[in-house]
Formats: structure tokens, C-alpha cells, sequence
């Protein structure tokens, strides 16, 4: 009677040839490879070690797993053998040391999926070298870390302040204006004129940007980077893959249309920003066959600016509005310092130097925010022995910044908020080699000086007009800073209140 409803079970003979096959993909899985690998748990078969595994808080499990097995160890990310670097002088010392080795980029599928090896975030070889050689000496001509830099940042905070002023004293999400007020430098820096943020496009470009970036760091996503033939078999129930895939294709589409309306009004006598000089570069080598400045290079590198000028310095700096709310103390002393100091004029970057406290509050800012706590996978470029360890070419490797910013043997309280941790007896600022957020090496992010310089002047003119308080009826207390989990560690959300101080 149930015959046709039950699934038929296979022969006794294919269950016996299946265990086989598992035990075998097992065996092959744990014998170690050539010369001395990395120690590790042991795989399963196919699995790996996923049942050690936390997927929606990897960094944390992986730093349990570095307890174990020391600063150089092997997980299997499904199939894949990966090998994690952990703490300071590790990280540090392949990514430097052995920049060459460790150097190129590990291109995930949902990132082969989209960007296809073009632009300068995901790509590997002479390509990857000519395109960051070129976006770097452009941007910088651009004013990236200069005074050109500083002036649009200034402009684009009057933006900011007004909107923030818009709120009265009253609760509010702090994720889009700062996003948009960010994005705008980036944009600016792109195109050479920023957007309104009540623009439909930047609105649209930002938001789905902030979605990819939340989703990106999803489990669901994880599993299909271990196991990409999912898509093959799951493909409609993969809606975190389709919908990243649906906000790439929309941006780069509203990037062909800024990009053509700048190809419209060119003038290369008159340089409006990065699109424009990557123009002049293409009609260069119009007649180079191979050559890279090509139309789909030009949308996806403005694409990888985009959402790297847009989400990490926007996440610091609401990470460090909220700090400021949950510790009121601090808020407190850096307002001193800012008046002492700078008074009612408007924040300058050469002001940096004589506001230690202040400095020292957006560094450790960024070192507990610990917003990119695995950085982005690299892979070995050839056969390396590192501390000992043999490790293949073309083996991902996760540099564990999570491990340098609260790394134990650095930092006297790492999991503490404590801008003492870059103060010396007698107030002033001292460096502190294994404040890594930004990367190390031939990867390291290639934005930082401009970064540095917003995360500068957007802390100091927001908390010289605003006092940053959480909402009425809330404590300090209640002020949570679990994150929330992405591709980068964003504050839970949260609302907070920006009091005028004038």
C-alpha cells in the first residue's frame, strides 16, 4: 500500500560502496600533506570541521580553536583545507615579512560570482598590480589624505550636523546619515561632486550596499563559499546569494549611468576625479590589446570603492558614537580637551598632534570595534614553510585580525574599553604596533589615509557641536555592543540622541 510514497532504499551493496567512499574521502581529508602541516581538529568527510564551528561568529570560534592549536593551525571549511594565522607577531610576520607568499587574494565564490576577478578588491597577478598601482597614485592626486581631502570632508560634516540637528534631541538611528555623509567623500573623491541625501540613486546605491554587507556574513552565505555546487542543487533557497547577485547587478547599473553622464561632459583639460583620469588612461590604450582600463574594470573598481569608502568608516564611526553614549565619563573628557583646545573653530587634521586623549579614543575606537575581524582570505602564491609549517600554494589563509586587536600578550585589557591602551604616564599618544585594523602587507587597505583623516574629523566636529546620550528611560548600561554579524561587525541597532552644545 505504501508502495510509490515511501522512497525506495538503495541496495545494501550502494550503501556499503557509500560508507566506503566517505571513509575514504575521510582518510585522504586527514593525512597531512607534504613536510609538516599545520596542526588542527580532525575533519569529517565533506564536512570538515563545521561541527566545531560557529558560522554566524567564526572569528570567535576560530580564536577558541587558536587556544588549542597555537597560532598557525588548520580548520576545513567543508572540503577546503584553510589555514589561520592568530595574534600579533604571527599576522604581522607573514603579512610583512612575507608579503610575497601571503599576498595574494583568495577569491571566495559569491565574490567570483560577482566581480568576476575584475576591479582591485578581488583580483590576483599583473591585473590586480596595475589596477591598485593606478587607483592609489588617483586617488592621491584626488586629494586622498590631503588638504583636498580635508576640505570636502568639512563640507559634507556642515550635511551631516544640519540633518543630525533635524532631530531635536530625539531619538534616532544614527546607520544612514552617517552611511550617506561618508559615502559622499568616496563619491566626491569618484565623480567629483557629492549627492543630496535625499538623491533616489546614492539613497538605493547606499542602502543595498549596507544590505550586501549585512548578508554577506550570514551563514547561508558561508555554507555556499564551502559548498558551491548548493547552487546547482538549491538554488531557490540560496535568497541571500540571489540577492546579493540582484543588488550588484542594480549598483553597477546606476554606476554605468553616473560613469556615462561623466563620458558626456568630459574634458580633459579639466579632471573632475577618479572615473575622469581612468578615462584619460583608456583612451591612452585604446589601441593596446589586452589592455585593463577597459568599461566593465572602470564600473567594478568604482563598485569596490564604493562600498569600502562607504561601510568601514561609517561603521567606527557610529561604533564610536555609541561608545561615547555607553561611556559618558570618556565623552566627557575628550569634550574637555576639544574645547581646551580647539574652542569654537572648526577641527583641523594638523589638530590631531595636540589632542592626545582624543586620538586615543578613536584608536581604541577601532580596535575593540574590530570591525573586519578576518580581514578578507588571502591565498599562497607559492609553496611557503612558515614557523616551521609547510603550506601548499593556492591554500586560503585567514589573517585573525580579531586576535591582533585582542591579542592578550599586547593589550593590558583587550576586551575593555580603554583608550589608556594608546596614552603613556603622562597623557601623551603613543603608537602601538599591534593596532593592525586596517591590515598589514601587500593587501592592506589601500583607503587607510583617508580613513584615518574622516574617522579624525568626523569624531571631533560631531562631538565638539553634540552630546551623544542614549534615549530617555535607557541607561548607559543597557546600551548593548554585541555586533551584529556581517561581513563587517556593525553596532546592533540601536538609537541614540545627539543634544546640541551650543
Amino acid at each position: 500500500m505504501l508502495e510509490g510514497i515511501l522512497p525506495k532504499m538503495p541496495p545494501p551493496l550502494t550503501l556499503l560502496g557509500v560508507v566506503l567512499v566517505l571513509f575514504l574521502l575521510y582518510l585522504l581529508s586527514s593525512t597531512p600533506g607534504p613536510g609538516n602541516s599545520p596542526p588542527g581538529p580532525r575533519p569529517l568527510p565533506l564536512l570538515g570541521n563545521l561541527l566545531h564551528l560557529d558560522l554566524k561568529r567564526l572569528q570567535v570560534s576560530l580564536c577558541e580553536l587558536s587556544k588549542k592549536y597555537g597560532s598557525v593551525f588548520t580548520v576545513h571549511l567543508g572540503p577546503k583545507k584553510v589555514v589561520i594565522l592568530a595574534g600579533y607577531k604571527t599576522v604581522k610576520q607573514a603579512l610583512v615579512n612575507y608579503a610575497e607568499e601571503f599576498g595574494d587574494r583568495e577569491i571566495v565564490p559569491i565574490f567570483r560570482d560577482t566581480f568576476k576577478e575584475h576591479g582591485v578588491a578581488f583580483a590576483n597577478g599583473n591585473f590586480w598590480k596595475e589596477m591598485r598601482r593606478f587607483t592609489l597614485s588617483t586617488l592621491r592626486d584626488f586629494g586622498m589624505g590631503k588638504r583636498g581631502s580635508e576640505k570636502k570632508i568639512i563640507d559634507e560634516l556642515h550635511h551631516l550636523t544640519k540633518m543630525f540637528q533635524n532631530f531635536k534631541g530625539e531619538p534616532f538611528d544614527t546607520t544612514l546619515p552617517v552611511n550617506y555623509s561618508v559615502s559622499n567623500i568616496i563619491c566626491a573623491i569618484m565623480y567629483g561632486s557629492r549627492f543630496d541625501y535625499t538623491d533616489p540613486i546614492f539613497q538605493r546605491m547606499v542602502n543595498r550596499a549596507n544590505e550586501s554587507i549585512r548578508i554577506l556574513g550570514s551563514a547561508e552565505i558561508r555554507l555556499y563559499n564551502m559548498f558551491p555546487w548548493l547552487h546547482w542543487c538549491c538554488g531557490r533557497w540560496l535568497v541571500n546569494r540571489t540577492q546579493i547577485l540582484k543588488n550588484f547587478k542594480n549598483n553597477i547599473g546606476e554606476i554605468k549611468g553616473l560613469v556615462q553622464g561623466l563620458k558626456d561632459t568630459f574634458n580633459r583639460q579639466d579632471l573632475r576625479g577618479f572615473v575622469d583620469a581612468f578615462l584619460v588612461r583608456q583612451q591612452e590604450e585604446s589601441d593596446q590589446p589586452g589592455s585593463y582600463f577597459h568599461n566593465t574594470n572602470l564600473h567594478y573598481t568604482v563598485s569596490n570603492l564604493f562600498a569600502a569608502g562607504t561601510d568601514t568608516t561609517a561603521t567606527t564611526l557610529r561604533w564610536g558614537l555609541l561608545l561615547m553614549a555607553k561611556y559618558p565619563q570618556i565623552q566627557d573628557q575628550v569634550q574637555e580637551e576639544l574645547s581646551r583646545v580647539i574652542g569654537d573653530r572648526e577641527p583641523q587634521v594638523e589638530d590631531r598632534r595636540n589632542l592626545p586623549y582624543t586620538d586615543a579614543v578613536i584608536h581604541e575606537t577601532q580596535r575593540l570595534a574590530n570591525i573586519a575581524p578576518m580581514s578578507l582570505p588571502h591565498t599562497t602564491s607559492c609553496d611557503v614553510t612558515f614557523q616551521g609549517y609547510f603550506i601548499k600554494k593556492g591554500t586560503m589563509v585567514i589573517p585573525l585580525l580579531t586576535s591582533v586587536l585582542q591579542d592578550e600578550e599586547e593589550w593590558a585589557t583587550p576586551h575593555s574599553f580603554n583608550p589608556g591602551h594608546f596614552l603613556d604616564e603622562k597623557g601623551c599618544f603613543i603608537k602601538r604596533d599591534a593596532f593592525m585594523p586596517f591590515s598589514a602587507g601587500r593587501r592592506a587597505c589601500l583607503g587607510e589615509s583617508l580613513a584615518r583623516m574622516e574617522l579624525f574629523l568626523f569624531f571631533t566636529f560631531l562631538l565638539q557641536r553634540f552630546r551623544f546620550t542614549p534615549p530617555p528611560g535607557v541607561s548607559e548600561d543597557e546600551l548593548d555592543l554585541t555586533p551584529s554579524v556581517g561581513l563587517t561587525l556593525n553596532p546592533s541597532p540601536h538609537q541614540l540622541c545627539a543634544v546640541s552644545r551650543a
